[in-house]
């Protein structure tokens, strides 16, 4: 058995000398093209995918199109405006990638690590300014762009929010948006001859006239549920009316103000109409759809459901009030003590430094006539144009709008020229701009607003304290 092992061993050597002294076969280059994505290695995650474009075929320019209209419809509609473009420009191949807007600031870094970055992204506003600030976008071809699409057909509105402070130059293209109101109920007005819900003081009015009124139970619904966002939505739009900020322009925080302490205080009070218990906006809804509130803080997304009734956990649809859309007035502007505003989104089409110039024409077609209309007509109500010409075809794009006055479609036409938001105000900083974010993030109004009207253990002026101390530490964190 020894001797037959020996002999074992000793071959099992010589072949593998042998072997090691054959050349090796040469690698040979690969013949098919890299994948559209490959996993990239980043701090953040281990295996994040990046959209990363095949390789170009021939002359052709690869546009690489950035969209947070990410739904299976929306990207359809998306790719059906880039088959069009590339069939009048076949020297350019237009790839629509969807990405979830969450994500957005993650796979920009990713990208940028990786040198692959986008040419068009589309994005809120709220981040256009950041991405600006880090050199993500060229300011330079945003311009531009505006200017071929033609910078006296858009909206004065949107082009101050897509305003950098620091340059002057638009940062990025206003593509659309949406805008909040405060609906109510003009019939119900015009039968107590009280003015539109613009002022406070008309609004304090309606407050106070509209319970018991044609079966109406409630002035409105307040938003106060501690949980949700919404009381942040509905009353930052009643502190800019009063010209209550977060941080001054020198930067120190300013939650304790008068002009927000007043705030805090008649936001409070509105409660004396409204439907008890914590509420956010499936309450505000269905009790406006229902009949039993007079007035309701909602976007234009509302306006389909106030034709049709807008859907339950039960799968079923509310029966809306008949009537009840054509009957609705539209109030978006806000006026208090101290100033007036609006409140709402944008969103635009950023072109990123270093992208081909043909990636300002792409952005031009998909802002040009019906190609413009198509993209609009995934979301009307969500989706108002910034463009004037775009509005007379914006508004043959869903049968919901025949159930509204001609004064409210106008209306909502014309949010835009006094939209604003906190993050909107030109004279802060990245941290500043952060800090805002984190206001809302962490629910710090919602909470203060709970405390204030559910909880009675804050007083207006006790909750704007508790707000001072906490954006001042989130002020500090940040500044770490």
């Amino acid at each position: 058995m020894k001797k037959v092992s020996i002999g074992i061993i000793l071959t099992l050597l010589i072949s593998a000398v042998l072997t090691a002294c054959q050349p090796q076969p040469v690698p040979q280059p690969p013949t098919q093209e890299p994948p559209a994505t490959e996993a990239v290695e980043s701090p953040e995650e281990e295996k994040t995918e990046v959209p990363v474009p095949p390789a170009e075929t021939g002359e052709k320019v690869v546009i690489e199109f950035w969209t947070t209209d990410n739904e299976e419809e929306r990207v359809i509609a998306y790719e059906n405006v880039a088959k069009a473009y590339m069939s009048e420009n076949p020297e350019v191949d237009l790839r629509i990638v969807p990405i979830d807007e969450a994500s957005i600031a993650q796979r920009i870094a990713t990208a940028q690590a990786a040198n692959r970055l986008p040419d068009i992204i589309r994005l809120g506003i709220e981040r256009v300014s950041s991405f600006a600030a880090d050199g993500i976008l060229d300011m330079d071809a945003a311009q531009a762009t505006i200017e071929a699409i033609g910078l006296d057909d858009f909206q004065a509105g949107p082009l101050v929010m897509a305003t950098d402070p620091t340059s002057g130059k638009y940062a990025a293209v206003p593509f659309d948006g949406w805008v909040q109101a405060l609906w109510y109920r003009q019939d119900v007005f015009d039968k107590l001859s009280l003015k539109p819900p613009v002022k406070w003081e008309d609004i304090d009015a309606a407050c106070d006239a509209l319970p018991g009124q044609d079966d109406l139970l409630y002035g409105l619904t307040l938003a106060t549920d501690p949980g949700q966002n919404y009381p942040h939505q509905v009353f930052e739009q009643v502190a800019l009316s009063n010209n209550a900020w977060p941080i001054d322009e020198d930067g120190n925080v300013t939650m304790n103000t008068p002009e927000m302490i007043a705030a805090l205080d008649w936001y409070s009070k509105l409660q004396r109409c409204a439907m008890p218990g914590p509420q956010y906006w499936r309450g505000a809804r269905e009790s406006y759809e229902l009949g039993q509130s007079g007035m309701m803080f909602y976007s234009t997304y509302i306006m389909d459901d106030l034709v049709e009734g807008s859907g339950t956990d039960a799968g079923t649809n509310i029966q809306v009030v008949e009537g009840i859309a054509m009957n609705s007035g539209f109030a978006p502007m806000m006026e208090g003590p101290n100033g007036a505003a609006s409140y709402g989104q944008l969103v635009a089409l950023g072109i990123i430094q270093g992208a081909d110039p043909k990636a300002q024409d792409v952005i031009r077609y998909f802002m040009t006539g019906q190609n413009y209309l198509d993209i609009l007509a995934l979301a009307p109500m969500g989706k108002v144009p910034v463009l004037k010409s775009a509005v007379d075809g914006w508004r043959g794009l869903s049968e919901y709008f025949e159930y509204y006055s001609e004064d409210t479609i106008a209306q909502v036409a014309n949010g835009y020229e006094t939209m604003q938001r906190w993050l909107f105000r030109p004279d802060y900083d990245a941290i500043e701009r952060a800090v805002v974010g984190d206001i809302e993030g962490r629910l710090l109004i919602s909470q203060a607003l709970s405390n204030i009207v559910l909880e009675g253990i804050m007083t207006p002026e006790t909750a704007a304290e508790w707000l001072q101390q906490e954006v001042e530490n989130l002020m500090a964190d940040r500044k770490q």
